[in-house]
């Protein structure tokens, strides 16, 4: 059993380490499922004393005013022999075995957070004692509630002592060692006042009653002690603490248990009580006690271990890796990230993830519907023909066939075949960008770094215009390509005037009539339509060859080769995370390695149960 109350120790001094010790945190906190024994009292209730008594060392700091400023938690190991000793979790190597200087000690820590003023913190001092003369259990000693600021203590100081003591107490793990003093009406016990707020059925309560040997002459605490004033579910421990003037001798601690054992039993009023009063007897009944609760807590706390454990990967798993330290360390993360993002932008190109479709879409709608769209009416019309045939024939008309007016009328209809054609390029283009956006979006650690991101949308958007102009320059080399060899068995196969009935014999003029040049405009239609429905096929070639093919394997290359200049400085400032994740995942590891410790303990004891 005593593992039980060791599993507490050690978690709590893990809990502090790491900054949990049951403050307000968006952090889960483990500390306030821990079972803790809390002392509340007044000032100048005995509280000290007690501590003191329970220890059996006079340790605590002492003088007037509220001098616990901080909450000290006091965990007591029992050692079978050995010389008593003293450990600060704030300074694990040293060992006091001078208790005058533990007292010293614990004044100068609460200094170091408090500075010398007479204000609180609810940052916990961690003590641990080891002693044969001791039980195994932790106290969570709270500064005294008071009602009245003292000088160099703010109005406020009253609320915020309540406030803390008041944060312990209210969870239901807590264990409330109310102090009172004997020699006050119960009604007016700051202790059981805020103890009965938040335990108003007095089921985790324990009451204890001091300065039973200065009461009244004529009166007594039986009624108290008895639970007829005020009943809890435990029954109320009376203790007699050393005086002033014993305290000012410094009266040894071990003297003082004797005595008090001595008043309970040859004071006739107590002596029905007196296996069930002292100091020593509150010890023994809290360390049972709180074995009991911890052993009725372990499956519950085994399920909130690991619950949280859960929820802390998963945080820490959407917030990404932490940065590395070092220059190639960066450089390598820059790399993984990287290469992320392509494998996603490959992804949406392949129809693995939605939006490639669009490209062929481009190629199986909006091209061919542009290209049939195309009115060759103006470059075919009759004046046009004629115009240019005639033109064609220079100083002198031509003998058999208009050959160069047939190339100025071909040239001038696929001329117009370009717009499409760089149309259908930017068209593809405007999607790439797109899915360059989609895929930076979907990229979750690039969400982490924005000026990574910057760079790496600055940098697949620069290679993707220039894979635009590549592609234009081939797209439109490809109708040029058409205008300057055009397809000679297509004219071998017209008919000939002659064979159509002409007379060559007529004069050059007669053969410029309207059915003549409507002749050669139909010829020319023919043969544009014929290099069309070629361009159709070749430009959406053209167009995944130097864009999207181009894309998949190059769109990061040049930042890449920029990035392996870059020096450590440079990389660390593409690697900007926002501080406040930095800190977020910081604390989410340090919380997760207590949460993951904490289930290899808690299972350990459970299984040697």
């Amino acid at each position: 059993m005593e593992n039980l109350i060791n599993l507490v120790n050690k978690l709590q001094r893990a809990c502090t380490a790491l900054g949990d010790f049951g403050e307000g945190s968006s952090l889960p906190t483990l500390w306030d499922a821990l079972p803790t024994i809390a002392v509340v009292g007044g000032q100048s209730s005995g509280k000290s004393s007690v501590l003191e008594s329970v220890v059996g060392k006079d340790f605590l700091p002492r003088g007037s005013g509220i001098v616990t400023r901080r909450p000290l938690v006091l965990q007591l190991h029992r050692i079978d022999e050995g010389r008593e000793y003293a450990e600060f979790a704030h300074q694990p190597r040293k060992r006091f075995t001078d208790f005058a200087a533990v007292r010293k000690e614990i004044s100068d820590e609460t200094d170091r957070e408090t500075g010398r003023s007479k204000q609180i913190s609810s940052v916990p001092i961690y003590l641990s004692i080891y002693s044969p003369n001791v039980v195994n259990l932790t106290l969570v000693d709270l500064p005294g509630l008071t009602k009245v600021a003292v000088e160099g203590q703010s109005e406020s100081i009253v609320a915020d002592i309540e406030n803390m003591v008041r944060s312990y107490i209210e969870k239901p793990n807590c264990i409330i060692l109310a102090v009172s003093p004997a020699n006050q009406d119960l009604a007016t016990s700051d202790a059981i006042k805020i103890a009965r707020e938040v335990d108003p059925q007095g089921e985790r309560t324990f009451g204890v009653l001091t300065k039973i040997d200065l009461m009244d002459k004529g009166t007594d605490a039986v009624d108290m002690l008895e639970g007829k004033s005020y009943r809890l579910k435990f029954p109320w421990i009376g203790v007699v603490n050393r005086s002033q003037a014993d305290i000012n001798k410094s009266v040894d601690m071990i003297a003082a248990r004797r005595r008090e054992r001595e008043y309970f039993n040859t004071t006739p009023e107590y002596k029905h009580l007196a296996s069930k009063m002292g100091s020593e007897h509150l010890g023994k009944v809290l360390s049972k006690h709180l074995e009991t609760v911890i052993k009725s807590r372990i499956p519950g706390l085994q399920s909130l271990i690991n619950k949280t454990i859960i929820e802390l990967e998963t945080e820490l798993s959407r917030l990404g890796k932490p940065i590395a330290t070092d220059a190639g360390g960066k450089l390598y993360m820059i790399m993984e990230i990287c290469r992320a993002f392509d494998q996603t932008f490959k992804e949406h190109l392949d129809g693995i993830r939605p939006g490639g479709d669009k490209v062929y879409s481009i190629f199986d709608n909006q091209l061919p519907a542009a290209l049939k769209r195309l009115q060759f009416d103006k470059q075919l019309s009759m004046e046009n023909v004629r115009k240019l045939i005639t033109e064609a024939d220079g100083y002198q008309p031509h003998l058999i066939a208009p050959e160069q007016g047939y190339r100025r009328l071909i040239e001038s209809t696929l001329i117009t075949i370009k717009g499409p054609a760089e149309a259908a390029v930017d068209a593809v283009h405007g999607i790439l960008k797109d899915l360059v956006h989609k895929s930076i979006n979907e990229t979750a650690e690039l969400k982490q770094y924005p000026s990574l991101r910057a760079e790496v949308m600055n940098a697949a958007c620069d290679s993707l215009d220039k894979m635009r102009n590549e592609s234009k320059k081939a797209t439109i080399q490809l109708v040029d390509m058409e205008c300057s060899y055009l397809t000679v068995d297509f004219f071998r196969k017209l008919p000939q005037d002659i064979e159509k009935g002409g007379n060559p014999t007529h004069s050059i003029f007669d053969r410029y009539n309207d059915s003549y040049l409507r002749r050669i405009g139909s010829n020319v239609l023919s043969y544009v339509h014929m290099v069309v429905g070629t361009l159709r096929h070749s430009i959406p070639k053209s167009v995944v060859f130097c864009q999207v093919r181009e894309a998949k394997r190059t769109l990061l290359d040049h930042f890449f080769t920029e990035l392996g200049a870059k020096e450590g400085k440079q990389l660390a400032k593409l690697l900007d995370e926002d501080p406040a994740i930095m800190q977020r995942r910081m604390d989410l590891a340090k919380r997760l390695e207590l949460y993951r410790a904490a289930q290899a303990e808690v299972d350990a004891v459970a299984w040697a149960k």
